[in-house]
C-alpha cells in the first residue's frame, strides 16, 4: 500500500534519468506517456560535440529536459533512474552520489554483480539517500517500462508502489541488496550463453552445409521452440547490442566468481558477444536489413572470417 511517503515522491512529479540509449530512451517515453511532467536525462553524448546533436535533438523530440550534467540531473528530484551499461554502474553511482538529495531514490537498473551494486548502494547511502536495485528480467522492448524487474534493497518496498503507479512491473523480492541482481545475472548466464551457443552452432552449420539437418534435430530435442526464428532473433539481438551483452556477462562472470566457482562459461560467452560486437563496430553487418534471417548474418560473418589475412 503506498505510504504518506511514496504518496509525496509521486506527487514530486520530478524525475532524472542517467543514460540516454536504448534503455533510457523508452523508460523515458514510457515515463512521459504515465503522466511524469518534469523529467530530465543525462548522458555523456550530451557532453561530447560529435555525438549530441542526436540525443539531443530526441530528448528535445520526446518532451524531456537535456540536463547539462548530473548536477543539473539531480538538482530537487526525489528519483534518479541509472539506465547505463554495465561497466559503467559504479561510476554513475559515483556521480550521483555526490548531488542526489538526502532521502531521494537511486533506481539501478543496471545489469550488474551483487558485489557491483553493493558498491554502488555504499556510495548512495553515505549520502543519506535511498538506493534500490533492479533485475531487469527480459528484454525492455517491446514491453517498455512494464518489463518485468526485481527489486532488492531495504527501500525497495517502499518505492515499489511508486513505480506501480507509473505502470511498471516492479516486483520486491528481498531487503538484501544484491539478491535480485544474483537472479538476473544466473539467469543471463544461461539466456546470453544461448544466445552465443547459436551463433557459434549456426553459423558453423553454414559453413558445412548441414543447417538443415541440425535444426530439425533440435527441433525434436525441444519442440515447443521455433529455432529457426529464434535464431534470427539471437543474431539481431547479439549484432544490435553485443557491446552491452559483452559488459553484462563480465558482470555475471563476477557473480559466478563472488559465489567461489571459476566462470568458465560465463567468461567464454563474455568473449563470443564481444566478437561480434567487434564485427558490428568495423562494419560486417552493415545494410542487413531488419527482419532479416540468420542466415543473412551468418554470411557476412562466415564471409568476413573467410577473408581476413592470417594473424601472425
Amino acid at each position: 500500500m503506498p505510504t504518506e511517503q511514496t504518496d509525496d515522491l509521486l506527487r514530486m512529479d520530478h524525475l532524472g534519468i542517467v543514460g540516454y540509449g536504448e534503455v533510457g530512451r523508452i523508460f523515458a517515453a514510457g515515463l512521459r506517456a504515465a503522466g511524469v511532467r518534469d523529467l530530465a536525462v543525462w548522458d555523456l553524448k550530451f557532453a561530447d560535440p560529435a555525438q549530441q546533436a542526436d540525443p539531443r535533438a530526441h530528448a528535445q523530440g520526446a518532451g524531456v529536459h537535456a540536463a547539462d550534467g548530473v548536477a543539473a540531473l539531480c538538482a530537487g528530484r526525489k528519483l534518479i533512474i541509472s539506465a547505463v551499461t554495465a561497466s559503467s554502474t559504479l561510476a554513475v553511482a559515483g556521480a550521483v552520489a555526490q548531488h542526489i538529495a538526502p532521502g531521494a531514490f537511486f533506481l539501478d537498473l543496471n545489469s550488474a554483480s551483487p558485489g557491483t551494486k553493493q558498491q554502488a548502494a555504499a556510495l548512495i547511502h553515505a549520502r543519506g539517500a535511498r538506493y534500490v536495485e533492479a533485475g531487469v528480467m527480459t528484454s525492455v522492448p517491446p514491453y517498455g517500462i512494464a518489463v518485468p524487474m526485481l527489486l532488492g534493497g531495504p527501500h525497495a518496498a517502499m518505492l515499489a508502489p511508486v513505480l506501480h503507479g507509473w505502470g511498471m512491473d516492479a516486483k520486491p523480492v528481498s531487503d538484501q541488496l544484491g539478491v535480485a541482481s544474483a537472479i538476473k545475472m544466473c539467469r543471463s548466464v544461461m539466456i546470453k550463453g544461448l544466445e552465443a551457443l547459436v551463433i557459434e552452432s549456426y553459423a558453423t552449420a553454414r559453413h558445412y552445409g548441414v543447417q538443415d539437418h541440425v535444426l530439425p534435430t533440435l527441433a525434436e530435442t525441444f519442440p515447443s521452440i521455433d529455432w529457426q526464428q529464434q535464431g534470427s532473433y539471437f543474431f539481431s539481438r547479439v549484432v544490435q547490442h553485443g557491446q552491452r551483452r559483452a559488459e553484462e556477462m563480465r558482470e555475471s562472470a563476477h557473480t559466478v566468481r563472488e559465489a567461489g566457482i571459476n566462470p568458465l562459461m560465463a567468461s567464454a560467452i563474455a568473449e563470443k558477444q564481444q566478437w561480434v560486437a567487434d564485427l558490428a563496430r568495423d562494419g560486417v553487418f552493415d545494410g542487413v536489413p531488419k527482419g532479416a534471417s540468420w542466415q543473412d548474418y551468418a554470411d557476412r560473418l562466415l564471409a568476413h572470417v573467410h577473408t581476413k589475412p592470417p594473424e601472425g
